[in-house]
């Protein structure tokens, strides 16, 4: 083979290499491995969050954003389990547009969740598991101020989609949405005056290396 033959075989080789090494997926869930994701969620709750005092009192409840912090195990390729959690959400509490409280919650939840092999590096997923809501710092506000409020903590479930774009082998950006089921009871100066469905989409944007 004469040298400029060579040559041009060696860059041809080089060439096909460099878009071989591109084609190649990024391995992005396999077995055995784990995820840190940190980011921002947004809890809303849906818009009607039911009635207080026998009905005579519609509740409303206010959107509230916090940091948020992820881990997920992979205890099969593409399946994780994973938990969230973040600080804590603080709450607004309306009745007829005026604000008749506050309260503060936290809601981890903790997912079996499957991703897809969509492309080498786009990573969609969806996740069921339960959540638990402890709700804390209640304060009666507006004509209810000087009254004693709390909120009872809630069990429920939740479900998760959303998906993982990987920038490397090691870093993602993550987009996600949760619905969570949260009903709890609420009681005024130790009587229960009724149950409020906060039930809310939670929508986050994070940042997830994975180890």
């Amino acid at each position: 083979m004469r040298q400029e033959e060579r040559i041009a075989m060696r860059h041809k080789l080089a060439i096909a290499a460099a878009l071989a090494a591109l084609a190649s997926p990024v391995l992005a869930q396999s077995q055995g491995e784990w995820t840190l994701g940190l980011g921002i969620a947004n809890v809303h709750p849906k818009s009607d969050n039911g009635t207080l005092a026998a009905g005579t009192v519609p509740t409303s409840i206010g959107d509230s954003t916090r940091p948020s912090i992820t881990f997920e195990y992979f205890i099969r390729d593409n399946i994780g389990i994973e938990v969230l959690g973040a600080l804590p959400f603080k709450h607004s509490i309306k009745s007829n547009g005026t604000e008749i409280g506050t309260v503060k919650q936290l809601p981890p939840v903790i997912s079996l969740q499957y991703h897809f092999d969509a492309t080498p590096q786009l990573k969609p997923f969806v996740g069921l598991g339960v959540n638990f809501t402890g709700f804390w710092d209640g304060e009666a506000k507006g004509p209810l101020a000087g009254s004693e409020l709390r909120v009872k903590n809630s069990w429920g479930l939740a479900a998760h989609v959303g998906a993982d774009y990987w920038i490397n082998e090691r870093s993602a950006i993550r987009a996600d949405l949760r619905w969570i089921d949260i009903g709890a009871d609420v009681e005024l100066n130790g009587a229960k005056i009724g149950t409020v469905d906060v039930d809310p989409v939670v929508a986050g944007i994070s940042y997830v290396m994975k180890f």
